[in-house]
């Protein structure tokens, strides 16, 4: 296992919803879109472009889940370039990319990356005192 690096005072997010939760997700980010300008954001394509075009703050695009891009985010995750994750995904709704869904969600509790799934559990972890603060994970 590598050994697991600090999480630095300016966070690099990941920002991923299924197609039943983007605009929950967009809504969350506008209410927050302060705390978030100060961090790295990133996406999965779709939520990515939706989130630029319904803000304007910069979010890296990674492709779009089926076609990847939850892969591109897990590898991002091991290395190191991934602090934090908010994925707002459907519980009610099979996805063509389920496998790569639970592969992203393991590799995240893996490498032990904070993890948002839906506006309460986000609002907790952006509120919460580390994410003015370096942390270090435990090993």
């Amino acid at each position: 296992m590598r050994k697991l690096n600090d999480i630095k005072k300016q966070k690099h997010i990941a920002l991923i919803a299924h197609d039943n939760k983007k605009v929950q997700l967009i809504n969350w980010i506008k209410e927050n879109k302060d705390c978030l300008s100060t961090h790295f954001l990133c996406g999965t394509g779709t939520t990515a472009r939706m989130i630029i075009e319904e803000t304007s703050l910069p979010v890296r695009a990674f492709e779009s889940g089926p076609y990847g891009g939850d892969q591109q985010i897990g590898a991002a995750i091991v290395d190191g370039k991934i602090d934090f994750m908010i994925f707002f995904w459907d519980p009610l709704s099979s996805q063509p990319h389920d496998p790569d869904v639970k592969a992203l969600l393991r590799i995240a509790v893996l490498y032990d990356i904070p993890v948002a799934m839906n506006v309460s559990s986000a609002d907790f972890l952006l509120k919460s005192s580390y994410m003015t603060e370096d942390y270090m994970r435990e090993k």
